[in-house]
This record gives C-alpha cells, structure tokens and sequence, in this order.
C-alpha cells in the first residue's frame, strides 16, 4: 500500500492516538517481561501481539501515524522512541531515521530504544540501513549498527573484525559482546587480547565472549575471579563463571563468595545457578527470611525443576514481609520488588518435598530445571521455561555447543518459535 493511498484514509485522532499510547506503554511493559521469573514464552507472544496490533494501527494510518509519533518526541522516552523509529524503518523514512539516529549522543535513552526497534523490525526491513550505520564515522552510529546484526544474528564481518579494536570503548565492548552472540570462534584470540583491556567493561565482555567461544583456560580464571568477591564486575561475571565451570568449581565459587562477604542474595542466585544439590538445606533456611524467602525458593526450583505455584509449594506470606511501592508520598519504597513475581515458598512442605525426592539429585552433579544440562534439556527449557530460566538455558546450549550463536530469548516471541520449530522444540 503506497503512502498516498494510506495517508487518504480516514483516521480517528482519539484512536490513533490510543494506539500511541498504548504501544508505549507495552514496550515497557516487555522490557520488564523479558526479565521476569513467571513468564513464559507463550506469555511474551501474548505480550508482542498486543504491541504488535498497535504499532499496524499506526502503520495503516500512514503519514497520520507517523507525523504522531513524531511529535511524541517532545518528551523522548524510551517507548516514544521505539514506536517512532519502527514506524521510521517500516517506511523507509531515511530523513526521520537521520534525525533519530542524532539523538544517540544527546538523549541517554535513545541507544536502548533505537537497538530494541531495529531489534522488533523484521531483517528485511533493515536491508540498507544497517550497512551505513557500520560505516558511519560516529562510533555510536557504527554501534547501532553491530546491535543490528547482533539481535538478528547476522554477522557484520568486516565491521565487527575492525569494532573489536575500536579506540572507542563502548563500541569495543558490544563488538565483543556480539563477537559471542555470534559465535564468531575466528575471533576468540581478539577476545583473549582484551581479557586485559583498560576498560572494565570491556574486560569482562571479552572473558563472556571467550567462553561461548569455546575457551575454557584464559578467561573462565578471570571471571571467577571477579565473580568471586564483591565488586563492580561480579553480577556480570557471575553466570559464565559458574556455567563455564565443573560442578567442584562452582560449588567452590559459592563458598568463596559467602566467604568474602558478598551480598547474601548475590550468594543464593550463585547457589541455583551452581545447580548443586548440597546447597539445598541452606536454601530451605533462608526460605525462612522474609528478605531472601522468594529468592531462595527460585533457587530451589533452578536446583530441582520444580514450580511451587504449580505443585502446590507455595504459601501465604508472612506478616512481617515488607510491601512494595504504595500511593503514600512519604514511603520511600518507590523501586518494584525484583521479587515480586516470586511465589513465597511453603518451607515445611518444600522439606517434606526434598526429603522424598532429593535422593534423585547425586552430589558432586550440576543439575539445571530438574536434570543434568544437555543440548536436549537446554532446547526444552528454551521451549517451556521461564524467561530467567531460559536466559540460562541459552548460555548453557552454546557452552555445550561452542560455535552455536546465543539463543536471542528478547527477538520477539514469533521470531523465537520459528527457530525453536526448525530445531523440533514445541513451544
């Protein structure tokens, strides 16, 4: 349908301007999904149809649509810039997507807003843009570029080769990053050389990268290291350090961590990603702690596969739990509880549960949703996981696969079934 023809049709200024509304709104909304504990993939599907449905109400309405979401822009967030930079691509606007490219240094939220719409667009769609942004003398520009290809898996080649040694270290850091998503294993010496880099940032997406590139010596040492005591580099080191590691090893990180005084929530994440069936009595008592109980219930289920709300695992909580954020001006509490997603655990009966079932978990093994990982056991948790589930499982498949780009658990929920249904995973 050409642009003239659509800019014809009659359009309801309260309508499309409630589909503005709400495709801003529903891009926050999936950005807090994509991290949540409860949701499943069939749950993000529901989610993307209803953005999806939106952002074609804007689409069909043509210059309407577009000359709305521009003016939007007066107040830039996140989904502001979303919805206006798809519509941009969806009509190959090179002018609008000139202008929102400009807005990577200036506007802080521009970066993640713009690499989600290109990451939301279909590949077709980028055809001929992504390439100038790759040649862009804008470092930031190039950056956009390589977040492109990287969220729909397609390798820059040269670009990348040439981002990795970039000068600028934002650049280098996600040329890094992307070198792993892609599974580019050519590139695991530049990653190796940056194991030392200056930058932090840098450092450590060079270790992640080197360990989905296969390596198993070099970095998995350094990013035990930084996982191991507390510091600015431990939350992002923490999961391919344990993942990369045999059973012992992990097991050994955990106490290390405890040892060094890391944050006692920091520890129990460690603890179910360890996957190690010992830890499971210390879970059962910080179950016990209002501040740790549903953290420490999460654990559990990484550890033993088992859902407490499912399996009737679950209970009321305490009294004493604190509440999240209220309409009261004066509560300070205005952040959302990481946890609030969580069902409390019941700890009497999830005792009773180990005491009859632990037997099946060995020490000394890894176990991951219930079994020991496996490309078969990552691919099914891929298919019917949990989205911190399946983040887990992703890494696990390439680390057990090396050379086996990283599953995209945030591409949009049609765009994951399709890859899960070329590899015979139901989801």
């Amino acid at each position: 349908m050409s642009t003239t023809a659509t800019a014809q049709k009659p359009v309801v200024p309260a309508v499309l301007a409630q589909h503005l509304d709400d495709a801003v709104s529903l891009r926050s909304v999936r950005s807090v999904l994509l991290r949540a504990p409860h949701v499943k993939l069939k749950d993000l599907a529901r989610a993307d149809e209803r953005l999806a449905a939106h952002l074609d109400g804007l689409s069909i309405a043509g210059d309407a649509g577009a000359a709305l979401s521009r003016e939007a822009l007066d107040l830039p967030g996140v989904g502001q810039l979303f919805v206006c930079c798809v519509l941009a691509i969806e009509r190959r606007d090179a002018a609008q997507l000139t202008q929102l490219v400009s807005l990577l240094e200036p506007v802080p939220d521009a970066a993640r807003a713009l690499s989600s719409a290109f990451g939301w667009v279909s590949a077709p769609l980028l055809r001929g843009l992504t390439a100038p942004l790759l040649q862009a003398p804008s470092p930031r520009m190039r950056w956009l570029g390589l977040v492109a290809c990287a969220q729909h898996r397609v390798d820059p080649g040269r670009a990348l080769d040439e981002a990795v040694k970039d000068a600028d270290a934002a650049l280098r850091a996600r040329a890094l990053q992307a070198a792993g998503e892609l599974a580019r294993v050519d590139l695991l010496p530049s990653c190796l050389d940056r194991l030392s880099d200056e930058a932090p940032t840098v450092a450590l997406a060079a270790a992640r990268a080197a360990v989905l590139l296969g390596d198993r010596e070099h970095a998995p040492r350094v990013l035990l290291a930084w996982a191991s005591t507390p510091g600015p580099l431990q939350h992002g080191a923490l999961l391919p350090a344990l993942l990369a590691s045999d059973a012992g090893t992990a097991r050994s990180l955990v106490r290390q961590m405890a040892a060094s005084g890391s944050d006692t929530r920091t520890v129990i994440r460690a603890a179910g990603l360890a996957g190690d069936a010992q830890a499971v009595p210390w879970l059962l008592k910080h179950m016990a702690s209002p501040d740790h109980a549903r953290l420490a219930g999460e654990a559990f289920s990484f550890i033993t596969g088992v859902n407490l709300k499912w399996q009737h695992l679950d209970g009321e909580p305490p009294e004493e739990a604190a509440g999240g954020p209220n309409d009261d001006p004066r509560d300070e509490r205005v952040a959302l509880d990481e946890d609030d997603d969580l069902p409390w655990p019941d700890v009497a009966k999830l005792t009773a549960w180990w005491h009859t079932h632990g037997s099946r978990f060995a020490a000394g093994q890894r176990h991951f949703v219930g079994e020991s990982p496996s490309v078969a056991h990552a691919l099914a948790v891929l298919g019917q996981g949990m989205q911190r589930q399946r983040l887990v499982a992703a890494v696990h498949l390439s680390l057990l696969q090396p050379g086996t780009p990283l599953f995209n658990i945030a591409a949009p929920a049609s765009r994951q079934r399709q890859q899960l249904a070329r590899l015979g995973v139901t989801s």
